[in-house]
């Protein structure tokens, strides 16, 4: 009898997040286990075989360990019942990928540690800011938002469709924290689209489920409608 899947992680990671996201928008009932990587003491060694390069997250179904968030949220879209996560037509679905390899490789970096934690995170730990670091953040937040806003176009989703798909369950959790930073919340006002496509991903349940301890409730990078690794 395979048991109810595993989840491995932070509720302050935005890949973790990722992964929740897929869960909570499929519907399916898991098991949480926390792991912080950022204290090595308390990360037991059996985690450090579920995941080789000792980072989060990391899934277990039955037999199956995977870790690597785009496995493991396409893993849950393809074993689970719900609705479909990925689009039916092989273009969107490349299209899909395209995003999340996009996220990955120029966003995550760019939008959560140079602009979220330089600008938001350091003054909450009493550290200063760098400056040049988010100065030199900015012009490739922006590069990410007009690729982003042209994907879009008149649509409400990243890939196109009907409703979300893994790329905007990959993108929802690193813009929740951009926008947590004035320069993100201001940056994504002059991106219409994105912004209106962030407030819709705001909105739903699934993020609402998962909110970020790192953002807090009244927090702009959660909007109205509504949360880092």
């Amino acid at each position: 009898m395979v048991t109810d899947p595993i989840l491995f992680g932070a509720d302050y990671s935005v890949y973790t997040r990722i992964a929740r996201l897929a869960l909570a928008e499929k519907g399916v009932a898991h098991r949480f286990e926390p792991v912080d990587i950022f204290d090595p003491a308390a990360v037991p060694d059996s985690y450090r075989g579920l995941h080789p390069f000792d980072r989060i997250p990391a899934f277990r179904h039955g037999g199956l360990d995977l870790f690597e968030t785009a496995a493991i949220t396409r893993y849950v879209d393809e074993a689970f019942p719900g609705p479909a996560l990925q689009p039916a037509a092989v273009d969107a679905r490349a299209r899909m990928a395209q995003i999340v390899g996009l996220l990955d490789a120029y966003a995550y970096r760019t939008l959560v540690w140079d602009v979220f934690v330089e600008r938001v995170r350091r003054p909450v730990r009493g550290e200063t800011p760098d400056e040049a670091a988010i100065a030199a953040a900015l012009p490739k937040a922006e590069r990410c938002c007009r690729v982003l806003e042209g994907f879009l176009g008149a649509g409400d989703w990243l890939a196109g469709g009907g409703g979300p798909t893994l790329a905007d369950l990959h993108a929802a959790p690193m813009f929740a924290c951009f926008r947590a930073a004035p320069e993100g919340a201001a940056m994504l006002g002059r991106y219409p689209a994105l912004a209106g496509w962030f407030r819709r991903m705001a909105g739903r349940p699934s993020m609402r489920a998962t909110r970020s301890p790192m953002i807090g409730p009244d927090d702009p990078g959660e909007g109205a409608e509504g949360p880092c690794r």
